[in-house]
């Protein structure tokens, strides 16, 4: 399928995060029309629409602005969720960068149709230049009259908030970061009740991504039926797809769901020269890898259910012949426990043990028996945990062993580094030199 740029048409320009250059390509121009329709009218429309949540889990965004009780007589909330902190997710990042006005022309719309007067974007701390871009535009539309009091004659209030997060991956878990927006340690909630009935401060509140939110502008400006051209019937419209790894183009491509990742590879200019592919993973560290003869599989929700993944965040990782399973999964459960908040036991346990054994393996100190208990650990912590973090942490293993048995097999003998040279491996060879 061919490149689809529409979130990313207008990166190149040099003003594109600015409000001036927002506009001159139809920013903000259906901003006073939608806040002088009918709210329900909105939600409808994205409905309609088949958007799905580009944060991972992929729900119906109409769907979820649906469930907000009205005439309740609570304030409701909207939250953008921009603590990206997924192991090999970078697409919300750059979007923010390059296209902040499409969030928070995103944010107005979606807050509109929610009956929302606050709206906050939650940036992960590490970012700052982020937070200082996205910041920058909300100054930018305040002083335009485009959020605040009355917006553009409308009698429609918005207070946004760009709000820096305290740098814990956890708080990327929509619950967890409302309890870090509130002032208090990031950690899950237990559900029900939902967001959108008891969220933030106890109020109804809808928690979006931000490739979800940016979506909207296009889909009010450009309708229903123009978004659903683009990818398939269950998974409509189109997606920025972070391709990273053993490529020799690594970047952003924003094609059609339904794309396949062999179409991804030869937009990333292919395997890195004189290397093959052993296996990829499509959506960040937490969903289970694939192999070259998935290549051919569209990028689609349903598509990669069916093969036993998930889409996640659209952001295929690429890993070629060099690379040490073992070390890899190890390097994984390592991030998921050191992140684990430790609310649950299966999770604060059971990482904690994945991390122990499988540092075994990478050392080739490990016992035949520990493959095994691996497997039965992961099982343990596998739904079992308050949030989807022991999920994450659990996934990986066993298709890394379904398909590759022998590295950890080898990891009872022979320490990973003998087999898989680190150095070879790297995608940054000079830094290394």
């Amino acid at each position: 399928m061919p490149l689809t740029p529409i979130l990313t048409a207008h990166w190149d320009d040099e003003d594109s995060h600015t409000l001036t250059g927002y506009r001159r390509h139809g920013g903000y121009d259906m901003v006073a029309v939608t806040l002088n329709s009918n709210p329900d009218d909105v939600i409808n429309l994205v409905k309609e629409s088949g958007l799905r949540g580009r944060g991972g889990a992929g729900f119906p965004t109409g769907m979820k602005w649906s469930f907000v009780p009205q005439n309740d007589g609570k304030p409701h909330y909207l939250v953008v969720n921009a603590d990206e902190s997924e192991p090999g997710a970078c697409k919300d990042i750059p979007l923010m960068m390059a296209n902040p006005h499409a969030l928070i022309e995103g944010c107005i719309l979606a807050s509109y149709a929610i009956r929302a007067n606050h709206a906050f974007i939650y940036i992960r701390g590490e970012v700052p230049h982020v937070i200082r871009r996205v910041a920058a535009a909300a100054r930018e539309a305040y002083s335009a009259g485009l959020l605040g009091k009355n917006i553009q004659g409308s009698g429609f209030d918005l207070d946004l908030v760009v709000h820096a997060g305290a740098g814990a991956y956890i708080c990327g878990e929509e619950t967890a970061l409302l309890d870090s927006l509130e002032g208090r340690r990031g950690q899950p909630r237990l559900k029900p009740p939902f967001p959108a009935v008891a969220g933030l401060y106890a109020s109804p509140t809808v928690i979006n991504n931000v490739e979800t939110i940016a979506n909207i502008p296009t889909i009010v400006r450009n309708g229903a039926d123009w978004f659903k051209q683009f990818g398939t019937e269950k998974s409509p419209g189109f997606k920025l797809f972070a391709v990273s790894g053993h490529v020799e183009r690594p970047g952003i491509y924003e094609a059609p769901l339904g794309t396949t990742m062999r179409e991804l590879l030869d937009y990333a200019g292919g395997v890195r020269k004189g290397h093959e592919l052993k296996f990829w993973i499509p959506g960040g560290s937490s969903v289970p890898m694939l192999m070259p003869e998935h290549l051919d599989t569209p990028l689609t929700y349903e598509d990669m259910g069916a093969l036993g993944t998930m889409l996640g965040t659209g952001t295929p990782m690429v890993f070629d012949e060099t690379t040490s399973v073992v070390r890899a999964i190890s390097r994984w459960i390592h991030f998921y426990k050191h992140e684990s908040c430790g609310k649950c036991t299966p999770c604060r346990e059971g990482t904690f043990w994945l991390d122990q054994i499988l540092e075994r393996f990478e050392n080739g100190t490990a016992a035949e028996t520990d493959i095994e208990k691996v497997d039965e650990i992961c099982k343990q912590i596998a739904g079992r945990s308050f949030c989807a973090l022991g999920d994450a942490a659990s996934t990986p293993y066993a298709p890394a062993l379904r398909y590759f048995r022998e590295e950890f097999l080898a990891g009872t003998h022979t320490p990973a580094n003998q087999l898989f040279d680190p150095v070879a491996s790297t995608v940054f060879t000079g830094a290394m030199a």
